[in-house]
């Protein structure tokens, strides 16, 4: 029989600076290995809009509706894109409540035969540590990217104007909005190994922490102890408008 990855986890929130905390997560299958071998491992983030109406009502309802379409997700088909789907489902669901007043970012992700598919939407997170370097796996959201992905569509490829851009943190999509459309997702399943450490966070800790702090947060520390690192720094910082953070962190190996 093939001997299949084993997963590690823990999950990391703290409400900052906020007077609520907006942030929902969730895992599914997390504490049955016949579960997770069978219809895999569900790991997710939605991060309520602040200073919108019903961020968390937003988060909460996503991470509702995606729990439930993960229960009626076929692993023998594309799982990238089954994820997809489930994220316009969860937006047309909170839009339906909130009415484009509010919404939250999304990032999602199933563990399944040894591959990561995942989806994104809006400016939250996806990174992978792997043999010491930090990947970010996705794409985010945001006036900055949209600039710069239509400077390179006009064979300018220049990034300057993306980040010097007045609106360059504003999101161009999210959960709720009125004309979601754009969602980022695999195109093909990430092959994970033994080693490989993946985060799925919301900005209040990837906007927050460097790259050089996330590694060493991560590396040679076992999940529960890796978030607490993260916590550590995210308080040392005392930022006077720290965000809600939210992380999940999943360690691969036998």
């Amino acid at each position: 029989m093939k001997r299949l990855l084993s997963y590690r986890m823990a999950n990391l929130q703290g409400q900052g600076k906020r007077d609520y905390q907006e942030d929902s997560f969730a895992f599914a299958n997390a504490l049955d290995v016949t579960l997770m071998k069978k219809h895999g491992l569900l790991a997710m983030v939605a991060d309520g809009m602040g200073g919108m109406e019903g961020g968390k009502k937003a988060s909460e309802l996503t991470v509702k509706t995606i729990l439930g379409d993960f229960k009626e997700m076929d692993v023998n088909s594309d799982l990238g894109i089954q994820l997809a789907e489930s994220a316009r489902h969860a937006s047309n669901e909170v839009n339906a409540v909130i009415k484009g007043r509010g919404g939250c970012t999304l990032v999602a992700g199933i563990f399944y035969d040894e591959m990561f598919n995942f989806v994104s939407v809006g400016d939250s997170y996806i990174f992978l540590l792997r043999n010491g370097e930090l990947i970010q796996l996705n794409h985010e959201h945001n006036k900055k990217n949209e600039v710069y992905l239509d400077s390179i569509r006009d064979g300018v490829v220049d990034p300057r104007d993306g980040r010097e851009h007045f609106e360059a943190a504003a999101l161009t999509q999210f959960i709720g909005m009125d004309d979601m459309d754009e969602v980022d997702m695999t195109r093909m399943p990430i092959p994970l190994k033994a080693g490989d450490t993946l985060v799925l966070c919301s900005d209040g800790v990837g906007g927050v922490l460097k790259e050089d702090e996330l590694i060493s947060c991560l590396k040679g520390k076992v999940a529960g102890d890796a978030v607490l690192a993260m916590d550590g720094l995210i308080k040392m910082r005392n930022l006077k408008y720290q965000d809600n953070y939210t992380a999940l962190v999943i360690q691969c190996g036998y």
